[in-house]
């Protein structure tokens, strides 16, 4: 039976999850006093680099004792800077449930060798056993699993009175989910995720606990100079003041000022995470009265508010060779790309058929309401297609 059509379109078409949609209202005008032309090291440069910093640890309230910095190369970099410099002065504990935690295991134990690495899987739509962590150890997990959007529930998982380090990549959780600060040593995120600001700068926080390693404890392997936060035995405070180890570019500095600021209008990240979550609950409805569609994260209790993962559960499609159930989910996202309605909502490369939806903060809940009723159209054309 042929579906209507809805009549219409979400306002902004931008669902993928990584560089994510634009703050709403956003235009280049926002970037119009970017300190450009300019030394990064200039006092205007500095206040900037440093504005932007003061503002992330206000909207994320994090703690006054913890360090705040911009590193380069993304969240990747700033976890690989956390793992090459802090690993391998305890056993390590890698959690794993999707392919950016695969990496990680995958740097600790085939680049950094690290002989005492013990690892934690889950496949996806599932999570690792939090319960089997020796709290002992140092940790290496993705609060969010922005591939299969799947999330620790909290931080009561976490010992309050570990021995090791807990090393979170927040990239995809950060402003828009809870982080429990006491329990996190080293915590990294990008700009271009819940606040959709722009790509290539990571961010770097450190707990004390994390700043008294680097102090004490020196890896058996070099440090490339863009890893090097300490320098004879002493943190570089230089660093976390926006005295940054490389140029940054002072128009993604500008953007992600302008995002902050945007975040403190709309409630800071109590009004963040309330955005991202009315954002999944247009998903949550339509996973409830549509047969052929569910989660790919199984329990709601680990279930992304972010990066929400849905598969194709309708028996006609699940009867389908695996090549053509990847090619029928392919062909509902062609659908909806064509019609304009969402863009680049494919399942990530790895992960299992179906769709990925970004649902954070700077997404508008009417857009994803409107596209659940696409997505309906959509699986339905796409079966009708099946039988010819």
């Amino acid at each position: 039976m042929t579906q209507t059509k809805p009549g219409q379109k979400p306002a902004n078409s931008h669902f993928s999850s990584g560089p994510c949609a634009k703050r709403p209202g956003w235009t280049l005008s926002a970037l119009s006093d970017a300190s450009l032309g300019r030394s990064h090291r200039a006092k205007v440069g500095k206040a900037k680099l440093k504005q932007a910093i003061d503002l992330t640890r206000s909207v994320l309230q994090v703690p006054a004792d913890y360090k705040i910095a911009i590193v380069p190369a993304s969240d990747t970099g700033a976890v690989e800077m956390a793992m090459w410099s802090l690993l391998g002065a305890r056993p390590v504990d890698l959690l794993a449930w999707e392919s950016f935690g695969e990496g990680w295991v995958t740097d600790a134990v085939k680049q950094l060798k690290l002989k005492e690495a013990r690892v934690l899987k889950a496949g996806y739509g599932e999570i690792a056993d939090l319960s089997a962590v020796n709290f002992d150890h140092d940790v290496v997990f993705t609060w969010n699993g922005t591939t299969s959007g799947v999330r620790v529930p909290n931080g009561d998982w976490i010992a309050a009175d570990r021995q090791g380090l807990t090393i979170c990549d927040a990239t995809s959780a950060a402003f828009a989910q809870d982080l429990d600060w006491p329990k996190l040593d080293v915590v990294t995120f990008s700009w271009q995720k819940v606040l959709g600001g722009e790509a290539a700068h990571g961010m770097l926080i450190l707990s004390p606990r994390a700043v008294e390693r680097l102090e004490s404890y020196s890896p058996a392997w070099p440090l490339p100079k863009i890893f090097r936060m300490t320098k004879g035995g002493k943190l570089i405070e230089g660093l976390f003041e926006g005295e940054t180890i490389n140029t940054p570019s002072m128009l993604c500095v500008e953007d992600y000022i302008d995002a902050l600021l945007w975040a403190e209008s709309v409630g800071g990240l109590k009004g963040l995470i309330a955005r991202a979550d009315a954002n999944t609950a247009c998903l949550n409805a339509l996973v409830a009265k549509h047969e052929g569609i569910d989660f790919l994260a199984k329990d709601p209790a680990t279930r992304s508010n972010t990066s929400v993962c849905l598969i194709f559960t309708d028996p006609t499609v699940k009867a389908l060779p695996a090549d053509q159930q990847a090619a029928f989910a392919k062909s509902v996202a062609l659908l909806l790309e064509k019609e304009g309605v969402a863009l680049d909502i494919g399942a990530y490369r790895d992960a299992p058929a179906g769709l990925r939806i970004w649902c954070g903060a700077t997404v508008e809940t009417s857009d994803v309401a409107i596209l659940a009723e696409w997505i309906s159209w959509a699986v339905a054309e796409a079966k009708a297609g099946l039988k010819h």
